[in-house]
């Protein structure tokens, strides 16, 4: 039996904050969940719960890991369990599937990557609070790394750019979450 998303809708769900456990069976066959959001506050998380999501490729924890159940990404081929660095408990699989630590992403694909109007900038996407410092450097051998900008991330995205770009053409960025 195919059971629709939570949300009602294909794509992404995310779970709200204070939610402390996800049922057995809770997204069970939901094929148009394609990825979740998990809260901090997700303490366990029940048997099967995401069994039969043929199309969730990502699954995000905002906490350390839960309690999990048995055969909780049955049938899921393509997913991904992505963690914050600061969360503790995470060991390289959950479920059978793989962990990777989830880190900001530089958006190099839109209309925001590059040198525009006097400056070099770009996009990036990650979690929503989270302050953030790009630095930049000259030498990647001997590495000399400056902050050229600090901020936090809002609805997911922060746009980063650097009006100085011409003084060093040939820079090095490297983005660092601030605790």
């Amino acid at each position: 039996m195919v059971r629709p998303c939570p949300n009602g809708k294909a794509g992404s769900f995310t779970i709200p904050d204070g939610v402390a456990t996800i049922g057995s069976e809770a997204f069970r066959s939901c094929r148009s969940l394609t990825n979740i959001t998990i809260p901090s506050s997700l303490t366990s998380i029940g048997n099967q719960a995401f069994v039969n999501c043929d199309n969730l490729t990502a699954v995000h924890f905002l906490g350390g890991a839960p309690a999990f159940g048995a055969n909780l990404f049955d049938n899921d081929n393509h997913t991904t369990v992505y963690y914050l660095p600061w969360t503790t408990g995470w060991g390289p699989t959950v479920g059978g599937r793989p962990t990777l630590l989830w880190v900001p992403q530089v958006l190099t694909g839109d209309a925001g990557f590059g040198v525009k109007t006097n400056q070099f900038g770009f996009n990036l996407q990650w979690v929503s609070g989270v302050y953030i410092m790009v630095e930049a450097c000259t030498n990647l051998v001997n590495p000399a790394w400056a902050p050229v900008q600090t901020g936090p991330i809002t609805n997911g995205s922060f746009y980063f750019s650097d009006p100085n770009w011409k003084t060093n053409p040939k820079q090095f960025y490297r983005v660092r979450w601030l605790p």
